[in-house]
């Protein structure tokens, strides 16, 4: 799943390479992956313990939230996105609580420095608030709705 959503990463990032109808396939998939992203994103809270760091559901939330993040970067996608009932609320909402759940354990959510200074401490969750951010940016613009919303 997770190298499928690399795929269509690949795909909905080249944007100059995307026919028409190759975006109207993209548009439709992006309903079954918001109400993906929706069903599955408290997996990644659970990344906050060790043990889970290879959580195979929060890996796949992480790679749909890089799929929303750069299907709302696209103005064909954006429109369809941003009507879609409860995706922001959703998007909202798990900031919050990862937020949350950065403050009460280690932050894995954001980018963090070793104890040595010279290498990055890389796990998956790194800079999923950041991704969250940029999608609740992408849903709001424009858009005095969502904008009300938030």
């Amino acid at each position: 799943r997770v190298t499928l959503l690399e795929l269509m990463m690949v795909k909905v990032s080249d944007k100059d390479s995307v026919t028409s109808e190759e975006m109207n396939v993209l548009v439709r998939h992006a309903d079954f992956l918001a109400v993906c992203f929706q069903e599955k994103c408290g997996a990644v809270l659970k990344l906050t313990a060790a043990a889970d760091a290879e959580d195979e559901e929060a890996l796949v939330t992480i790679r749909l939230l890089d799929v929303l993040c750069e299907m709302t970067s696209n103005n064909g996608q954006l429109e369809h996105l941003q009507a879609f009932p409860g995706l922001l609320e959703t998007a909202v909402d798990t900031l919050r609580l990862t937020h949350l759940a950065g403050k009460q354990a280690v932050n894995i959510f954001t980018a963090t420095q070793a104890v040595t200074g010279q290498e990055e401490i890389s796990h998956p969750a790194v800079g999923f608030k950041s991704h969250l951010i940029r999608l609740i940016g992408n849903l709001c613009y424009k858009n005095k709705e969502n904008q009300n919303k938030v």
